[in-house]
């Protein structure tokens, strides 16, 4: 019989590879008795956003009725003088995620393998199994990326390899000669797919050549978003930059509205607030390493800092107090971090750079958590 007749089915069935998906869970917002707190989970901008970028929203409210452009011409053009790259091989979506879900979508599907690495972004195997791709995961090197274990895993089937760089949620970073090197040893046919939501954190010297690689590598993409140090994580709005041929596979499932007017204008002016993105740079350099150094002080009570070049820090409790008392003890004391038991990391708070005030405090409050 035919199963779509069969009277024994009462509801419709949803895919196996999509019923085996664990949803996103994003950063808390608030306390779990509903408090506001300081919000150190979802690496937002302490500073929040661009003036210029909030006027841009406001002044969008007289166009509510229309739609935005499709072809989201201001932005990429906006885009493509500001990185000095060629505006038709841009493509966007909501948020840097969609991108990274269309290169699974245009690349693989059920029979095709996409390689990332442990502890990478939650989304790749949500974008994995979404197109019925089989997920293949590379071992880490002490909670980095390990171009080796990477290529060890290529098989003919391979089809997509995501790398985030910065790494997130462990803050790693891969150089401009291991991006290269894992290019080179990857097959032709399989997309390379470089994440670099936080890649504005970066020092000018630590650039790892990704988005110069796109420019004349027909297999590499590279994904971008304004979430994080343009402070528009409430727009949605990201993009990625690759060969023609990959974008216009990738324009072929995009939705057709990615963002609103509003989002897109807001994103054009948080592109040119130099100021703002130099500030918001220089002030998480400083108390990243700040933070860095108070937390390698309480190496005797067991935590541990993961080297990280993003706008957050991994800690590891490796001692008496575990991750979960500390997270607890901090939400008690006002601050939410990011405890990661669903990303195999029981034992890890990822915690994002804060403003001077939120840092100091968070410190505090760890110190006596831990006993220090």
């Amino acid at each position: 019989m035919n199963d779509s007749l069969d009277p024994t089915k009462t509801a419709p069935t949803a895919k196996d590879w999509i019923l085996a998906i664990a949803p996103y869970v994003p950063g808390k917002s608030s306390t779990d008795d509903g408090r506001k707190v300081s919000k150190l989970s979802s690496n937002e901008n302490p500073f929040g956003t661009p003036e210029s970028a909030r006027q841009a929203f406001r002044a969008a409210a007289d166009t509510l009725e229309r739609y935005p452009d499709a072809a989201a011409i201001e932005l990429r053009t906006a885009l493509a003088a500001h990185y000095g790259i060629d505006a038709a091989r841009i493509i966007y979506g909501t948020g840097s995620d969609e991108v990274l879900h269309l290169a699974a979508g245009a690349f693989a599907g059920p029979g095709d393998e996409i390689i990332f690495v442990r502890y990478g972004f939650s989304v790749y195997p949500i974008a994995t199994r979404r197109v019925g791709a089989t997920p293949v995961v590379a071992p880490d090197k002490d909670y980095a990326t390990d171009v080796d274990a990477i290529l060890a895993c290529v098989t003919e089937k391979t089809r997509v390899v995501f790398i985030a760089n910065p790494n997130n949620p462990t803050g790693t970073y891969s150089s401009r000669e291991e991006i290269a090197r894992l290019h080179a040893g990857l097959p032709k046919d399989v997309l390379l797919v470089v994440d670099q939501a936080y890649t504005e954190y970066l020092d000018e010297q630590d650039d790892d050549g990704a988005l110069a690689l796109a420019e004349t590598a027909p297999n590499v993409l590279v994904t971008r978003t304004f979430s994080k140090i343009f402070g528009l994580a409430s727009a949605r709005v990201g993009w990625g930059y690759a060969s023609a041929e990959v974008i216009d596979a990738m324009h072929r499932i995009r939705a057709p509205f990615a963002f609103s007017i509003g989002a897109s204008d807001a994103a054009v002016a948080a592109l040119a607030d130099h100021d703002f993105v130099a500030h918001s740079r220089d002030h998480n350099r400083e108390w990243r390493q700040r933070f860095a150094e108070e937390i390698a002080a309480l190496g005797n009570r067991g935590l541990r800092a993961v080297p990280s070049k993003a706008n957050f820090i991994l800690v590891l409790f490796e001692g008496e107090v575990s991750a979960e008392t500390a997270y607890k003890g901090l939400m008690d004391a006002g601050y939410i971090v990011r405890w990661l038991p669903g990303q195999e990391l029981p034992h890890g708070l990822r915690i994002t750079i804060g403003t001077a005030d939120e840092m100091t405090g968070l410190i505090a409050a760890l110190k006596r958590i831990v006993g220090a």
